[in-house]
């Protein structure tokens, strides 16, 4: 493939607006988790599209919200920081007639930066075409200066190819930034981690999940391919311990089994996974522990 011009797309939005669902529908694989829970995004997660000449990195964003402790701040900056230096902003909405807070907040933004930048209303799937006329006069009026209003649905595919071709024009001539075949620029390491993490959202309710942490401590190859994963999962409180790990152990059971089966998938090869348990009480208000699991701004 002969690249000659890179794309730096920021995809923003509030908190479970589908980021991380376009992100994949985009790269055509899972570089970003994702559930049906808000703020499952907290890194920023380069996803690299090589299309024709062009080489697109979208960085898929947590979702702009309310911090409420060190880790919310860290992704609020994440959000706003990746505002900068990049040759678009793709704002994705919901198919809603109203303009909220988050949105108003990251077109400011947006227009601080003076970023050229495409609304895309997710989620067609889930409502008449007729319904989306308002969604588009809804947010012309808040601002008048998208260079585009795209409908798409990340779920079924629609409109992508159309979002595509208009992300086209912001390529700059310039080098190829990621090798041929690589999706992320996350390290196979982080996306045990992740993968993890994701499951305990699919299984876990209400806040317990968002108060979970995963360390991989080991991740190794044996000679005959199979890799060696230890993760630790953190928790802030004994009785959500008691709940992951479950009845003789059958939560924890259930989400790794699904963990690992996902990790073998990415790997391409068997997957030998052990998990722990630890509690690690209000970790998400301690700005250095958030930095030891790998939430970092540079």
């Amino acid at each position: 493939m002969n690249i000659q011009k890179t794309a730096m797309i920021t995809v923003c939005g509030r908190p479970n607006v589908g980021k991380s669902s376009l992100t994949n529908a985009l790269v055509g694989e899972k570089v970003a988790i994702v559930s049906n829970k808000a703020q499952t995004t907290r890194n920023r997660i380069y996803g690299v599209v090589n299309r024709g000449d062009t080489q697109f990195i979208l960085l898929d964003t947590p979702g702009l919200h309310r911090p409420k402790s060190a880790l919310g701040d860290f992704m609020v900056k994440i959000v706003t920081s990746s505002l900068s230096d990049v040759d678009c902003a793709l704002l994705l909405v919901e198919p809603i007639a109203h303009v909220g807070g988050p949105e108003k907040a990251l077109i400011a933004r947006i227009q601080e930066e003076k970023l050229p930048c495409i609304l895309c209303v997710n989620k067609t799937d889930t409502v008449e075409p007729a319904q989306l006329l308002p969604v588009m006069a809804a947010y012309n009026e808040a601002w008048d200066g998208f260079d585009a209003i795209i409908p798409i649905s990340a779920r079924t595919g629609d409109g992508l190819d159309d979002l595509m071709t208009e992300l086209q024009k912001y390529a700059q001539e310039g080098p190829q930034l990621f090798p041929d075949g690589q999706t992320s620029d996350q390290p196979e390491r982080q996306v045990m981690g992740e993968l993890l993490r994701e499951k305990l959202l699919l299984c876990l309710d209400k806040e317990i999940p968002h108060g979970t942490a995963v360390e991989i401590t080991k991740f190794s190859e044996r000679d005959s391919g199979v890799v060696d994963v230890d993760a630790t999962i953190y928790c802030e409180k004994a009785s959500h311990k008691g709940i992951i790990i479950g009845k003789q152990g059958a939560m924890l059971k259930k989400i790794s089994s699904l963990a690992r089966r996902d990790m073998e998938k990415f790997m391409g090869t068997q997957i030998y996974l052990e998990t722990w348990v630890k509690v690690k009480e209000n970790w998400r208000d301690n700005v250095n522990y958030v930095r030891s699991l790998g939430y970092r701004e540079d």
